[in-house]
């Protein structure tokens, strides 16, 4: 399975993330405390019994970046679920994915892809388009924007974009131990902030889903992900990122009935509308140099 192939189908299954996570349960922390378990278990067993396990010469170096980035994505992850709990996942996914023109912006300092003054007038664009999904008319106080989400859903897009960035730089160390070692940093950072008594009154259902966006939204997906990313320029990222809120907002209108105010629509097609400017003016930069 190639590099592009692999990154679709990461964001397609999580595209369907935010429709599972509501019917979990749990509040955003211990949510991503169960995913980090489920997922270092299942990945822990899959990369032992691998035949595809080889001995690699690893610099230290690289693991500290997989620590890193193990940080960054924990973040981004309860971040983003938190974010589910104050606005629509059609309006969290819109903000969310402002990252693919974080990654774009901070790909151009890091990786020397230098940005067009089109791409800078695509984010304030998005930037603009942000504050109509947040409902700013109504958001006009620091408590107004915290309740309602939309700090929690630009910082999940920060951090998004800081792990696609650093998990870039990762190239010796094996998917599967990757996502090991970051899965495993996860359940060490949100052990001491989980508050058990979430857990006493779960149904099978809850359980289902929990396990669920466990083993496939972040075990199976993060492979996925951190498989194909190294072999990715930053501009395809950037358009194939766009599946993951695609297939979100689907299943929002579709399953849950959910139907943005008139400003809500603007505001998603600019940052949507945004993000393409962006990516292109950093594309044809790039040529360029």
């Amino acid at each position: 399975m190639n590099a592009k192939i692999k990154f679709s189908l990461s964001m397609a299954i999580f595209g369907s993330i935010g429709f599972f996570s509501v019917k979990t349960g749990l509040p955003s922390i211990e949510l991503v405390f169960i995913r980090c378990i489920c997922a270092c278990i299942l990945l822990s067993v899959f990369y032992s019994f691998s035949r595809r396990k080889e001995i690699r010469r690893v610099e230290r170096k690289e693991f500290g970046i997989s620590i890193l980035c193990g940080v960054f994505l924990v973040v981004n992850w309860v971040f983003f679920f938190r974010s589910f709990e104050h606005m629509s996942v059609t309006v969290a996914v819109s903000i969310y994915h402002l990252a693919p023109v974080l990654v774009i912006v901070l790909g151009s300092v890091l990786y020397k892809e230098r940005l067009t003054w089109k791409g800078m007038f695509a984010v304030l664009i998005c930037f603009i388009g942000t504050l109509l999904v947040g409902d700013i008319q109504n958001s006009l106080s620091i408590s107004a924007f915290q309740s309602n989400g939309l700090i929690w859903a630009f910082g999940a897009a920060l951090f998004y974009a800081l792990t696609t960035l650093t998990g870039k730089r990762i190239r010796s160390l094996h998917p599967l131990l990757n996502t090991v070692i970051q899965t495993g940093i996860g359940i060490i950072m949100l052990l001491p902030l989980v508050e058990w008594s979430y857990f006493q009154h779960l149904t099978m259902a809850n359980w289902f889903y929990i396990l669920l966006t466990g083993m496939i939204h972040t075990g199976f997906v993060y492979y996925l992900f951190f498989s194909s990313l190294p072999n990715l320029a930053s501009g395809t990222i950037a358009i194939l990122v766009f599946i993951d809120p695609a297939v979100a907002i689907l299943m929002d209108i579709g399953l849950t009935a959910y139907r943005p105010g008139l400003l809500q629509v603007v505001g998603i097609m600019a940052i949507f509308f945004g993000i393409v400017k962006a990516e292109r003016g950093l594309t044809r930069s790039a040529l360029k140099g």
